[in-house]
């Protein structure tokens, strides 16, 4: 049999009177309090509670009985609320209104639907399959306070380790044998050549068309990635690639491409990105497009990951708004 849940008062060693927590008073012996003064009839508040007169009466009783205290005036017609009863009221009933929004606010974050979900991510590109998940997540769990993080997949991990995110996507499958993760979207890989540049006028480009360009990588967000894939992929071949490193952001990145200062690899997205004087050329022998994954830590047991998840899965689409489409790979339901 489930035990009733009780608030506990004490009583002053001195004046007798309740101070703190401690005579064992049942939570529902205040309830019903509460509702004989609201109505001051015990019959009407019976019948708001469900339950007979004679219980309401007898709890009220008992309760006065605890305390010491008369609460109620009894009369012909019902009961008015003494000094001492209004005082006690007052009190009760900010508290009750205080354990009935702790229970709502608890049952709301334990199914995720309030609190917050701190994202570390890649980049936030308008139209992209990121942006609309986040958008979406945001619009279907309004209480869920979303916080954004851009950095390296390396700093995420980091971060995430610290505690300071609850969910990172980074590029590639990221599996690390301390934390959790699931394959969320693709992109193919493109290659970003000024509109001058002598291959632009192809409709795709292989590596070793690209052998001895000069490459522009960002030291943040991606580019440690992009420049290892840069060099697996170059590996021996001749001439060798030249590969700059600029601590800008992606804007500045492509308008220096655009500008002649070399050649960039970025993921299909990136050309939804307003742009001039640019191409965007996929790559004929990739083997396979760019995966990105999500990865949290298996000690953060947040329901708004759990969330974030399940919407990702249901959004598995193809994405024609980029060059080579962008495919979402829908997953089973997070256990």
């Amino acid at each position: 049999m489930r035990r009733r849940r009780r608030l506990t008062l004490t009583l002053d060693s001195r004046s007798g009177m309740p101070s703190r927590l401690g005579s064992r008073i049942p939570l529902v012996s205040l309830i019903h309090t509460l509702a004989v003064a609201e109505y001051l009839n015990f019959r009407h508040a019976a019948n708001a509670l469900g339950v007979s007169v004679s219980t309401v009466s007898t709890r009220v009783k008992t309760l006065e009985e605890d305390l010491g205290i008369l609460l109620f005036e009894r009369h012909a017609r019902g009961v008015r609320l003494t000094d001492a009863g209004h005082r006690f009221i007052e009190q009760v009933s900010a508290g009750v209104d205080q354990l009935d929004h702790a229970v709502k606010t608890a049952g709301l974050a334990a199914s995720g639907e309030c609190g917050r979900l701190r994202l570390g991510i890649h980049a936030l590109i308008p139209r992209s399959f990121l942006a609309e998940l986040i958008a979406q997540y945001r619009e279907t769990h309004p209480g869920i306070a979303v916080e954004i993080t851009e950095s390296t997949a390396r700093d995420a991990v980091i971060q995430l380790r610290s505690d300071l995110l609850d969910l990172a996507f980074v590029a590639g499958p990221a599996e690390l044998p301390d934390f959790h993760s699931r394959r969320i979207w693709t992109e193919p890989l493109v290659a970003v050549l000024p509109e001058r540049h002598p291959l632009a006028g192809q409709s795709t480009v292989t590596w070793p068309d690209l052998a001895g360009e000069t490459f522009l990588v960002r030291y943040d967000s991606t580019g440690p990635q992009v420049h290892d894939h840069i060099i697996l992929r170059l590996a021996g071949r001749l001439p060798p690639p030249s590969i700059q490193r600029f601590g800008v952001g992606r804007g500045t990145l492509l308008s220096m491409v655009e500008q002649g200062f070399g050649i960039t690899i970025v993921g299909a997205a990136t050309a939804l990105l307003p742009t001039t004087g640019l191409v965007f050329l996929p790559f004929a022998d990739e083997p396979e497009p760019v995966s990105f994954s999500a990865i949290w830590s298996p000690f953060n047991q947040s329901p708004a990951i759990r969330n974030m998840l399940v919407l990702a899965g249901k959004l598995g689409r193809i994405c024609d708004s980029a060059p080579g489409g962008i495919q979402n790979e829908p997953r089973e339901r997070p256990q």
